[in-house]
Protein backbone atom coordinates (compact mmCIF):
# COMPACT_ATOMS: atom_id res chain seq x y z
CA UNK A 1 0.00 0.00 0.00
CA UNK A 2 2.81 2.36 0.79
CA UNK A 3 4.48 1.90 -2.29
CA UNK A 4 1.54 2.52 -4.52
CA UNK A 5 0.69 5.42 -2.53
CA UNK A 6 4.22 6.87 -3.16
CA UNK A 7 4.33 5.87 -6.94
CA UNK A 8 0.77 7.84 -7.29
CA UNK A 9 2.28 10.70 -5.84
CA UNK A 10 5.52 10.63 -7.30
CA UNK A 11 4.13 10.24 -11.20
CA UNK A 12 1.81 12.84 -10.70
CA UNK A 13 4.59 15.82 -10.94
CA UNK A 14 8.48 16.17 -11.66
CA UNK A 15 10.27 17.48 -8.97
CA UNK A 16 14.27 17.56 -7.41
CA UNK A 17 13.21 14.72 -5.44
CA UNK A 18 12.26 12.30 -7.99
CA UNK A 19 14.34 9.38 -10.11
CA UNK A 20 12.18 10.72 -13.39
CA UNK A 21 14.25 14.35 -13.40
CA UNK A 22 14.22 15.34 -17.19
CA UNK A 23 17.45 14.49 -18.86
CA UNK A 24 20.07 17.29 -18.78
CA UNK A 25 22.22 19.24 -21.06
CA UNK A 26 25.58 17.37 -20.63
CA UNK A 27 28.36 19.52 -19.10
CA UNK A 28 31.94 19.83 -20.02
CA UNK A 29 34.31 19.25 -16.90
CA UNK A 30 37.10 21.24 -15.51
CA UNK A 31 38.21 24.74 -13.06
CA UNK A 32 39.20 24.47 -9.68
CA UNK A 33 35.76 22.22 -9.13
CA UNK A 34 34.56 19.59 -11.34
CA UNK A 35 32.03 18.51 -9.47
CA UNK A 36 30.59 16.43 -7.88
CA UNK A 37 31.63 13.42 -10.13
CA UNK A 38 32.70 13.22 -13.61
CA UNK A 39 32.20 11.46 -16.99
CA UNK A 40 34.82 8.53 -17.43
CA UNK A 41 32.88 6.45 -19.75
CA UNK A 42 30.87 3.44 -19.78
CA UNK A 43 30.69 1.77 -16.56
CA UNK A 44 30.37 -1.99 -18.44
CA UNK A 45 31.53 -3.52 -22.19
CA UNK A 46 28.26 -4.78 -22.58
CA UNK A 47 25.70 -3.76 -24.99
CA UNK A 48 22.00 -2.87 -25.64
CA UNK A 49 20.46 -4.11 -28.82
CA UNK A 50 17.73 -0.87 -29.51
CA UNK A 51 16.28 -2.40 -32.23
CA UNK A 52 14.79 -5.55 -30.46
CA UNK A 53 11.44 -6.29 -30.63
CA UNK A 54 11.49 -7.11 -26.69
CA UNK A 55 12.92 -3.71 -25.26
CA UNK A 56 13.82 -4.25 -21.75
CA UNK A 57 13.89 -8.64 -22.05
CA UNK A 58 16.99 -10.04 -20.91
CA UNK A 59 17.57 -11.16 -24.79
CA UNK A 60 18.02 -7.51 -26.09
CA UNK A 61 21.67 -6.95 -24.37
CA UNK A 62 24.84 -8.59 -25.98
CA UNK A 63 26.88 -9.57 -23.24
CA UNK A 64 30.25 -10.82 -24.76
CA UNK A 65 32.06 -7.69 -22.87
CA UNK A 66 31.07 -9.14 -19.34
CA UNK A 67 32.92 -10.75 -16.54
CA UNK A 68 30.52 -13.26 -15.23
CA UNK A 69 32.93 -15.00 -12.98
CA UNK A 70 33.39 -11.73 -10.81
CA UNK A 71 29.37 -12.04 -10.16
CA UNK A 72 29.81 -15.57 -8.05
CA UNK A 73 30.55 -13.50 -4.97
CA UNK A 74 28.12 -10.30 -5.69
CA UNK A 75 25.42 -9.71 -2.50
CA UNK A 76 22.04 -9.93 -4.17
CA UNK A 77 20.31 -8.60 -1.21
CA UNK A 78 19.69 -5.26 -0.25
CA UNK A 79 19.69 -1.58 -1.33
CA UNK A 80 21.46 -0.14 -4.16
CA UNK A 81 22.19 3.41 -5.22
CA UNK A 82 22.68 3.39 -9.01
CA UNK A 83 24.83 5.88 -10.95
CA UNK A 84 23.40 5.64 -14.92
CA UNK A 85 24.93 7.05 -18.03
CA UNK A 86 22.32 6.57 -20.83
CA UNK A 87 21.67 8.44 -24.13
CA UNK A 88 17.83 9.26 -25.16
CA UNK A 89 16.35 9.35 -28.12
CA UNK A 90 14.66 12.39 -27.52
CA UNK A 91 17.47 14.44 -26.64
CA UNK A 92 19.55 14.57 -29.43
CA UNK A 93 21.29 10.64 -28.44
CA UNK A 94 23.60 12.81 -26.15
CA UNK A 95 24.96 10.78 -22.81
CA UNK A 96 23.47 12.68 -19.56
CA UNK A 97 23.25 11.00 -16.09
CA UNK A 98 20.38 9.94 -13.51
CA UNK A 99 20.61 8.74 -9.74
CA UNK A 100 18.25 5.67 -9.08
CA UNK A 101 18.45 3.07 -6.80
CA UNK A 102 17.22 -0.46 -6.31
CA UNK A 103 15.85 -2.96 -3.42
CA UNK A 104 16.99 -6.70 -4.06
CA UNK A 105 15.39 -9.18 -1.03
CA UNK A 106 14.16 -12.55 -0.95
CA UNK A 107 10.44 -11.63 0.80
CA UNK A 108 9.01 -8.47 0.60
CA UNK A 109 8.13 -5.88 -2.67
CA UNK A 110 11.59 -5.19 -4.63
CA UNK A 111 12.31 -2.44 -7.11
CA UNK A 112 14.00 -1.74 -10.29
CA UNK A 113 15.06 2.18 -10.98
CA UNK A 114 11.90 2.87 -8.75
CA UNK A 115 9.45 0.91 -10.51
CA UNK A 116 8.30 -2.37 -8.50
CA UNK A 117 10.52 -5.19 -9.78
CA UNK A 118 8.71 -7.78 -11.97
CA UNK A 119 11.58 -9.71 -13.45
CA UNK A 120 14.71 -11.35 -11.36
CA UNK A 121 17.24 -14.00 -13.54
CA UNK A 122 20.31 -14.95 -12.09
CA UNK A 123 22.91 -16.77 -13.63
CA UNK A 124 21.07 -15.61 -17.68
CA UNK A 125 24.40 -16.24 -19.33
CA UNK A 126 26.41 -15.94 -16.05
CA UNK A 127 24.93 -12.24 -15.72
CA UNK A 128 21.78 -11.03 -13.50
CA UNK A 129 19.21 -9.50 -15.13
CA UNK A 130 16.88 -7.31 -13.22
CA UNK A 131 13.79 -5.35 -14.72
CA UNK A 132 10.56 -3.77 -13.10
CA UNK A 133 8.35 -1.80 -14.94
CA UNK A 134 4.50 0.21 -14.30
CA UNK A 135 1.21 1.43 -15.79
CA UNK A 136 1.13 5.15 -16.14
CA UNK A 137 -2.13 6.43 -17.09
CA UNK A 138 -2.77 6.76 -20.72
CA UNK A 139 0.96 6.51 -21.56
CA UNK A 140 1.63 3.03 -21.32
CA UNK A 141 3.67 0.59 -19.41
CA UNK A 142 7.26 1.81 -18.67
CA UNK A 143 9.83 -0.82 -18.14
CA UNK A 144 13.70 -0.05 -16.80
CA UNK A 145 15.70 -2.98 -16.94
CA UNK A 146 19.39 -3.68 -15.49
CA UNK A 147 21.63 -6.56 -16.90
CA UNK A 148 24.76 -7.12 -14.61
CA UNK A 149 27.82 -7.48 -16.34
CA UNK A 150 30.74 -7.46 -13.45
CA UNK A 151 31.26 -7.02 -9.98
CA UNK A 152 34.70 -5.48 -8.92
CA UNK A 153 33.21 -5.73 -5.73
CA UNK A 154 31.06 -7.91 -3.95
CA UNK A 155 28.85 -5.06 -3.14
CA UNK A 156 29.11 -3.46 -6.44
CA UNK A 157 27.32 -4.41 -9.73
CA UNK A 158 27.76 -2.82 -13.77
CA UNK A 159 26.27 -3.52 -16.29
CA UNK A 160 23.97 -2.10 -18.50
CA UNK A 161 20.64 -0.06 -19.02
CA UNK A 162 17.46 0.40 -21.15
CA UNK A 163 14.22 1.97 -20.13
CA UNK A 164 11.35 1.49 -22.46
CA UNK A 165 8.03 3.17 -23.07
CA UNK A 166 5.48 0.70 -24.37
CA UNK A 167 8.29 -1.12 -25.95
CA UNK A 168 9.79 1.61 -26.97
CA UNK A 169 13.56 3.16 -26.47
CA UNK A 170 13.57 5.86 -24.05
CA UNK A 171 17.09 5.76 -22.88
CA UNK A 172 19.92 3.22 -23.26
CA UNK A 173 23.25 2.87 -21.47
CA UNK A 174 25.25 1.51 -18.72
CA UNK A 175 25.17 1.75 -14.78
CA UNK A 176 26.88 1.66 -11.60
CA UNK A 177 25.51 0.12 -8.51
CA UNK A 178 26.91 0.44 -4.43
CA UNK A 179 25.15 -1.58 -1.97
CA UNK A 180 23.80 1.15 0.97
CA UNK A 181 24.56 0.12 4.40
CA UNK A 182 24.78 1.74 7.52
CA UNK A 183 28.33 2.50 8.23
CA UNK A 184 30.28 -0.13 9.87
CA UNK A 185 32.88 2.91 10.76
CA UNK A 186 30.71 4.44 13.63
CA UNK A 187 27.22 3.74 16.34
CA UNK A 188 23.95 4.22 14.89
CA UNK A 189 24.24 7.41 16.83
CA UNK A 190 27.18 9.61 18.73
CA UNK A 191 26.34 12.53 20.52
CA UNK A 192 22.34 12.77 19.99
CA UNK A 193 19.65 10.96 21.17
CA UNK A 194 16.32 9.97 20.15
CA UNK A 195 13.40 11.27 21.68
CA UNK A 196 10.69 10.15 19.40
CA UNK A 197 9.87 8.71 16.25
CA UNK A 198 6.24 8.63 14.92
CA UNK A 199 5.35 6.88 11.42
CA UNK A 200 3.95 9.46 9.36
CA UNK A 201 1.27 7.86 6.77
CA UNK A 202 -0.32 7.81 4.44
CA UNK A 203 2.21 9.23 2.03
CA UNK A 204 6.11 9.94 1.76
CA UNK A 205 7.23 12.22 4.38
CA UNK A 206 9.34 15.67 3.07
CA UNK A 207 9.49 18.29 5.33
CA UNK A 208 8.80 19.32 8.42
CA UNK A 209 7.99 23.16 9.93
CA UNK A 210 7.56 23.74 13.94
CA UNK A 211 5.36 26.75 15.26
CA UNK A 212 3.31 27.42 17.92
CA UNK A 213 4.05 23.71 20.00
CA UNK A 214 2.92 22.22 16.68
CA UNK A 215 5.15 20.20 13.93
CA UNK A 216 3.45 20.14 11.23
CA UNK A 217 4.72 17.87 8.28
CA UNK A 218 4.21 17.28 4.61
CA UNK A 219 3.84 14.29 2.44
CA UNK A 220 3.66 13.42 -0.93
CA UNK A 221 0.86 11.74 -1.90
CA UNK A 222 -0.32 11.78 2.34
CA UNK A 223 -1.04 15.79 2.64
CA UNK A 224 -0.67 17.58 5.76
CA UNK A 225 0.00 16.22 9.19
CA UNK A 226 0.03 17.80 12.48
CA UNK A 227 1.41 17.11 15.62
CA UNK A 228 1.62 18.59 18.93
CA UNK A 229 4.96 18.65 20.18
CA UNK A 230 4.38 20.18 23.68
CA UNK A 231 5.53 16.91 25.05
CA UNK A 232 8.22 15.85 22.67
CA UNK A 233 8.56 12.23 23.77
CA UNK A 234 4.85 11.46 22.74
CA UNK A 235 3.65 13.82 19.72
CA UNK A 236 0.14 13.69 18.96
CA UNK A 237 -1.52 14.00 15.75
CA UNK A 238 -3.72 16.55 15.95
CA UNK A 239 -5.06 17.32 12.24
CA UNK A 240 -4.80 15.47 9.17
CA UNK A 241 -5.22 17.29 5.72
CA UNK A 242 -5.54 16.01 2.26
CA UNK A 243 -6.70 16.93 -1.01
CA UNK A 244 -7.83 14.15 -3.67
CA UNK A 245 -6.80 16.64 -6.48
CA UNK A 246 -4.07 18.25 -5.04
CA UNK A 247 -1.21 15.59 -3.94
CA UNK A 248 2.04 16.89 -4.24
CA UNK A 249 2.87 19.10 -1.17
CA UNK A 250 6.35 19.01 -0.71
CA UNK A 251 7.64 21.67 1.59
CA UNK A 252 6.25 24.41 4.03
CA UNK A 253 6.77 27.15 6.48
CA UNK A 254 4.97 28.90 9.09
CA UNK A 255 4.76 33.15 9.94
CA UNK A 256 2.55 34.85 12.48
CA UNK A 257 -0.78 32.58 12.11
CA UNK A 258 0.03 31.56 8.49
CA UNK A 259 1.08 27.87 7.27
CA UNK A 260 2.81 28.27 3.76
CA UNK A 261 2.68 24.86 2.12
CA UNK A 262 3.93 24.07 -1.50
CA UNK A 263 2.02 22.78 -3.68
CA UNK A 264 2.31 21.18 -7.08
CA UNK A 265 -0.29 22.17 -8.62
CA UNK A 266 -1.55 25.18 -6.79
CA UNK A 267 1.34 27.29 -5.54
CA UNK A 268 1.36 28.04 -2.30
CA UNK A 269 -1.53 27.17 -0.51
CA UNK A 270 -2.43 29.22 2.94
CA UNK A 271 -3.85 27.52 6.44
CA UNK A 272 -4.96 29.80 8.82
CA UNK A 273 -3.11 28.72 12.53
CA UNK A 274 -5.69 30.61 14.60
CA UNK A 275 -6.01 27.19 15.87
CA UNK A 276 -2.59 25.79 15.81
CA UNK A 277 -3.84 22.17 15.87
CA UNK A 278 -6.02 22.49 13.09
CA UNK A 279 -5.18 24.35 10.56
CA UNK A 280 -7.76 26.04 7.90
CA UNK A 281 -6.97 26.37 4.17
CA UNK A 282 -8.45 29.98 3.26
CA UNK A 283 -6.28 30.78 0.10
CA UNK A 284 -4.09 29.04 -2.60
CA UNK A 285 -1.76 31.51 -5.24
CA UNK A 286 -2.71 30.15 -8.56
CA UNK A 287 -3.48 26.74 -10.71
CA UNK A 288 -1.62 25.09 -12.69
CA UNK A 289 1.79 26.84 -10.84
CA UNK A 290 3.97 23.95 -9.80
CA UNK A 291 6.02 25.41 -6.48
CA UNK A 292 8.30 23.36 -4.83
CA UNK A 293 9.65 25.42 -1.50
CA UNK A 294 8.66 28.29 0.80
CA UNK A 295 10.87 30.42 2.71
CA UNK A 296 10.09 33.50 4.57
CA UNK A 297 11.91 36.48 5.85
CA UNK A 298 10.62 38.74 7.26
CA UNK A 299 7.48 40.31 5.45
CA UNK A 300 8.34 38.45 2.42
CA UNK A 301 7.66 34.88 0.87
CA UNK A 302 9.86 33.45 -1.67
CA UNK A 303 8.22 30.09 -3.56
CA UNK A 304 10.49 28.30 -6.09
CA UNK A 305 8.48 27.52 -8.66
CA UNK A 306 10.29 25.36 -11.34
CA UNK A 307 7.11 25.47 -13.31
CA UNK A 308 5.76 26.99 -15.70
CA UNK A 309 8.36 29.44 -15.32
CA UNK A 310 11.59 28.47 -13.49
CA UNK A 311 11.87 31.37 -11.07
CA UNK A 312 10.89 32.45 -7.51
CA UNK A 313 7.95 33.81 -7.09
CA UNK A 314 8.29 36.61 -4.64
CA UNK A 315 5.30 37.78 -2.54
CA UNK A 316 4.21 40.59 0.33
CA UNK A 317 3.22 39.09 3.31
CA UNK A 318 2.98 42.11 5.71
CA UNK A 319 -1.15 40.35 6.13
CA UNK A 320 0.64 36.82 6.11
CA UNK A 321 -3.11 35.57 4.80
CA UNK A 322 -3.00 37.35 2.08
CA UNK A 323 0.12 36.88 0.50
CA UNK A 324 1.12 39.78 -2.85
CA UNK A 325 2.99 38.98 -5.78
CA UNK A 326 4.97 41.26 -5.84
CA UNK A 327 7.85 40.16 -8.60
CA UNK A 328 10.00 37.62 -9.32
CA UNK A 329 13.60 36.42 -9.88
CA UNK A 330 15.15 34.06 -12.43
CA UNK A 331 18.68 33.09 -12.98
CA UNK A 332 20.49 35.29 -16.27
CA UNK A 333 20.70 33.23 -18.89
CA UNK A 334 18.09 30.53 -17.49
CA UNK A 335 17.36 27.44 -20.22
CA UNK A 336 14.68 25.49 -18.91
CA UNK A 337 15.55 22.29 -21.53
CA UNK A 338 19.14 22.31 -19.28
CA UNK A 339 17.72 23.06 -15.65
CA UNK A 340 14.63 22.32 -13.43
CA UNK A 341 14.88 25.49 -12.25
CA UNK A 342 15.17 26.94 -8.38
CA UNK A 343 14.55 24.09 -5.42
CA UNK A 344 15.60 25.96 -2.20
CA UNK A 345 16.47 29.65 -0.85
CA UNK A 346 18.19 32.08 1.88
CA UNK A 347 18.00 35.43 2.51
CA UNK A 348 20.83 37.24 4.55
CA UNK A 349 21.92 40.82 4.69
CA UNK A 350 20.24 41.97 2.16
CA UNK A 351 20.89 39.25 -0.47
CA UNK A 352 18.57 36.56 -1.78
CA UNK A 353 20.68 32.77 -2.19
CA UNK A 354 19.09 30.58 -4.74
CA UNK A 355 19.52 26.84 -5.70
CA UNK A 356 18.69 26.93 -9.47
CA UNK A 357 19.83 22.92 -9.89
CA UNK A 358 21.60 23.05 -13.17
CA UNK A 359 21.59 26.74 -13.17
CA UNK A 360 23.95 26.84 -10.30
CA UNK A 361 23.55 28.81 -6.85
CA UNK A 362 22.71 32.13 -7.89
CA UNK A 363 23.05 35.30 -5.73
CA UNK A 364 20.52 38.50 -6.05
CA UNK A 365 19.91 41.34 -4.29
CA UNK A 366 16.82 42.47 -2.88
CA UNK A 367 14.94 45.62 -3.33
CA UNK A 368 12.17 47.55 -2.59
CA UNK A 369 10.87 46.86 -6.01
CA UNK A 370 9.93 42.77 -5.19
CA UNK A 371 12.14 42.02 -8.16
CA UNK A 372 16.10 40.83 -7.09
CA UNK A 373 18.49 41.58 -9.27
CA UNK A 374 21.23 39.30 -10.28
CA UNK A 375 24.81 39.94 -8.48
CA UNK A 376 26.67 37.17 -9.18
CA UNK A 377 26.53 33.15 -9.40
CA UNK A 378 28.69 29.88 -8.89
CA UNK A 379 28.29 26.87 -11.21
CA UNK A 380 30.41 23.70 -11.00
CA UNK A 381 30.41 20.62 -13.47
CA UNK A 382 26.88 19.07 -13.68
CA UNK A 383 25.87 21.21 -10.91
CA UNK A 384 22.35 20.05 -9.21
CA UNK A 385 22.47 23.07 -6.63
CA UNK A 386 19.92 22.58 -4.01
CA UNK A 387 20.08 23.97 -0.78
CA UNK A 388 22.39 26.28 1.12
CA UNK A 389 22.88 28.75 4.38
CA UNK A 390 24.64 31.91 4.92
CA UNK A 391 26.92 33.38 7.66
CA UNK A 392 29.23 36.28 7.90
CA UNK A 393 31.93 35.62 9.58
CA UNK A 394 34.24 38.66 9.98
CA UNK A 395 34.26 40.34 7.44
CA UNK A 396 33.51 37.73 4.89
CA UNK A 397 30.30 36.30 4.05
CA UNK A 398 30.66 32.01 3.77
CA UNK A 399 27.93 30.08 2.40
CA UNK A 400 27.34 26.61 2.72
CA UNK A 401 25.66 25.09 -0.14
CA UNK A 402 25.16 21.33 -1.23
CA UNK A 403 24.04 19.66 -4.73
CA UNK A 404 21.42 16.78 -4.96
CA UNK A 405 23.36 13.78 -6.94
CA UNK A 406 25.44 10.92 -7.15
CA UNK A 407 28.58 12.35 -5.32
CA UNK A 408 26.87 15.50 -4.14
CA UNK A 409 28.31 16.72 -0.89
CA UNK A 410 29.17 19.95 0.96
CA UNK A 411 30.89 22.82 -0.75
CA UNK A 412 32.35 25.55 1.65
CA UNK A 413 31.77 29.05 -0.29
CA UNK A 414 33.55 32.78 0.03
CA UNK A 415 30.63 34.71 -1.24
CA UNK A 416 32.09 37.91 -0.03
CA UNK A 417 31.91 39.01 -4.03
CA UNK A 418 29.10 37.43 -5.26
CA UNK A 419 30.62 38.44 -8.77
CA UNK A 420 33.84 36.30 -8.21
CA UNK A 421 32.78 33.28 -5.52
CA UNK A 422 35.38 31.24 -4.21
CA UNK A 423 35.54 27.62 -3.03
CA UNK A 424 37.24 27.39 0.47
CA UNK A 425 36.31 23.91 1.60
CA UNK A 426 34.36 20.92 1.07
CA UNK A 427 32.92 17.54 3.42
CA UNK A 428 32.26 14.81 1.44
CA UNK A 429 30.46 11.29 2.99
CA UNK A 430 29.79 8.56 0.90
CA UNK A 431 29.99 9.07 -3.12
CA UNK A 432 27.21 7.00 -3.86
CA UNK A 433 24.82 9.24 -0.86
CA UNK A 434 23.79 12.32 -1.54
CA UNK A 435 23.63 15.24 0.84
CA UNK A 436 19.41 17.14 1.11
CA UNK A 437 18.85 19.89 3.55
CA UNK A 438 20.67 21.88 5.71
CA UNK A 439 20.26 24.24 8.65
CA UNK A 440 22.68 26.42 10.14
CA UNK A 441 22.45 27.44 14.17
CA UNK A 442 25.45 29.46 15.37
CA UNK A 443 28.70 27.33 14.41
CA UNK A 444 26.86 24.17 13.55
CA UNK A 445 25.38 23.22 10.73
CA UNK A 446 22.59 20.31 10.68
CA UNK A 447 22.53 18.04 7.68
CA UNK A 448 19.54 15.66 6.73
CA UNK A 449 21.80 13.38 4.41
CA UNK A 450 19.71 11.11 3.17
CA UNK A 451 21.00 7.21 3.82
CA UNK A 452 23.48 8.85 6.24
CA UNK A 453 20.89 9.77 8.46
CA UNK A 454 21.07 13.31 10.50
CA UNK A 455 24.95 15.00 10.51
CA UNK A 456 25.94 17.73 13.01
CA UNK A 457 28.75 20.08 11.57
CA UNK A 458 31.12 22.03 13.82
CA UNK A 459 31.44 25.12 11.25
CA UNK A 460 33.53 27.38 13.75
CA UNK A 461 36.24 27.27 10.92
CA UNK A 462 34.18 27.56 7.49
CA UNK A 463 36.95 26.06 5.61
CA UNK A 464 37.14 22.59 7.43
CA UNK A 465 34.19 21.26 8.47
CA UNK A 466 34.04 18.60 11.15
CA UNK A 467 31.71 16.19 12.45
CA UNK A 468 30.68 16.24 15.71
CA UNK A 469 27.71 14.38 15.96
CA UNK A 470 25.17 11.66 13.95
CA UNK A 471 22.24 10.17 14.02
CA UNK A 472 21.77 7.14 11.60
CA UNK A 473 18.37 7.27 10.12
CA UNK A 474 19.16 4.73 7.42
CA UNK A 475 17.55 0.79 7.98
CA UNK A 476 17.51 -1.17 4.92
CA UNK A 477 14.64 -3.44 5.57
CA UNK A 478 12.35 -0.18 6.54
CA UNK A 479 9.21 -0.31 4.21
CA UNK A 480 9.74 1.94 0.90
CA UNK A 481 13.60 1.62 1.09
CA UNK A 482 15.19 1.27 -2.35
CA UNK A 483 12.27 2.96 -4.47
CA UNK A 484 14.37 6.13 -4.38
CA UNK A 485 17.72 7.38 -4.99
CA UNK A 486 15.99 10.17 -2.40
CA UNK A 487 15.96 8.18 0.51
CA UNK A 488 16.47 8.44 4.43
CA UNK A 489 16.40 12.21 6.09
CA UNK A 490 15.05 14.07 3.69
CA UNK A 491 13.63 17.66 5.89
CA UNK A 492 15.09 19.07 8.84
CA UNK A 493 14.34 22.18 11.87
CA UNK A 494 16.35 23.30 14.38
CA UNK A 495 13.87 25.76 16.19
CA UNK A 496 16.02 26.69 19.33
CA UNK A 497 13.72 24.80 21.62
CA UNK A 498 16.57 21.99 22.09
CA UNK A 499 15.49 19.41 19.44
CA UNK A 500 16.19 18.66 16.26
CA UNK A 501 13.41 17.58 14.19
CA UNK A 502 13.96 15.34 10.92
CA UNK A 503 11.88 13.57 8.62
CA UNK A 504 12.80 10.62 7.14
CA UNK A 505 11.25 9.32 4.35
CA UNK A 506 10.21 6.07 5.53
CA UNK A 507 10.50 5.94 9.28
CA UNK A 508 8.60 9.38 9.68
CA UNK A 509 8.71 12.06 12.25
CA UNK A 510 12.10 11.62 14.28
CA UNK A 511 12.44 13.90 17.06
CA UNK A 512 16.44 14.08 18.29
CA UNK A 513 18.42 15.86 21.23
CA UNK A 514 22.33 16.69 21.33
CA UNK A 515 23.61 15.17 24.23
CA UNK A 516 26.83 16.20 23.84
CA UNK A 517 27.65 20.41 24.38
Amino acid sequence: MRALLMLAAVTLALTACSDDKPPPTPEPSGGADEGDWKDTGAFAACTVDTASNTCGSVTSFGTSGCRPGELATLELEGVYTLHVRARNPRYGNTYSFSSQSMRLASTGTQYAGGLTLDARQVGAGGNVYISGSRTEGTNGVRRRSFLGCQSPETDRLQGCYVECLNGRVEGEGTFDAVKVTARVDEPESSGMERVSETAVAPGLPVDVYIAHGHAYVVALGGGLFVYDVSNPSQPVLTEHIQRTNDTYWNGVWAHGNALYVASGVRGVIVFDLTDPAHPVEVFSTGTRTNVHTVFVYENTLFAASPAPTGEVLVYDVTQPLSPELTGAFQAAGFDAASSYGPHDMFVFEGRLYVNFWRAGYVIGELNPSGTPRQLGSYRYAHSTSHANAVARYGERLIAFEGGEDWGAHLRVLDVTDPASVKLIGEHRMRDYVSIHNMVLSGTKLYVAWYHEGVRVLDVSTPESPREMAHYNTFRPDDAGRGESFYDGAIGIRVPGDGFIYTVDTSRGLLILRETTP
